[in-house]
C-alpha cells in the first residue's frame, strides 16, 4: 500500500530530500509532496500567471492565492501530513499547514525540538502524534505497515 505524505515546513534547506532518502532506506512505500521549494518561483507565481502587480502587497497576495491553492490540492490528496518545526526559521507557514491538515482530519505528525514544546503545545495537542525527529516520524509511519 503506497501512501502520499505532505511535508509541511520551511523551504530553505534539503530536509525533504533527507526524509525521502530515510524512507527509501526503510523500504517505506511513500510518495512525498509539499509546498513549492523554489523560493523565487513561489514568490513570483502570481505575477508569472496574472502579470505584473501594482506593488509588493498585491504581488504577495496574488502569489499567496496560488500557493494556497496548490497546498490545498496536494494536502487533500495526501494520506498523512508531517509538519516540521525547526529552530532556525520562523514557522508561520508550517503552523498554518499543520492547522489546515488537522482541520481536514488528515493524520498529522508534528516534528518539533524540545525547545518548541511550550510554543507549540496547543497545536501538538491537536495533532495525532508529536515527535522530536524526522526519524521518529518515519518510525510512526512504518508502524502502519506492521
Amino acid at each position: 500500500m503506497e501512501l502520499t505524505v505532505y511535508l509541511a515546513g520551511q523551504i530553505h534547506d534539503d530536509w525533504r530530500d533527507q526524509v525521502a532518502q530515510k524512507a527509501k532506506e526503510k523500504n517505506l512505500p511513500l510518495v512525498f509532496v509539499g509546498p513549492q521549494t523554489n523560493h523565487d518561483r513561489s514568490d513570483n507565481i502570481g505575477e508569472d500567471i496574472l502579470g505584473e502587480q501594482p506593488g509588493n502587497v498585491y504581488k504577495d497576495d496574488a502569489a499567496s492565492d496560488i500557493n494556497n491553492f496548490r497546498t490545498q490540492v496536494l494536502m487533500q490528496k495526501s494520506d498523512i501530513v508531517i509538519a516540521l518545526f525547526g529552530e532556525k526559521y520562523k514557522q508561520w507557514n508550517t503552523a498554518m499547514d499543520a492547522s489546515a491538515a488537522i482541520t481536514m482530519n488528515k493524520p498529522t505528525i508534528i516534528v518539533r525540538p524540545e525547545s518548541l514544546i511550550h510554543p507549540l503545545k496547543e497545536l501538538s495537542n491537536k495533532a495525532n502524534v508529536t515527535v522530536e525527529t524526522v526519524e521518529q516520524a518515519l518510525d510512526v509511519i512504518s508502524y502502519i505497515y506492521e
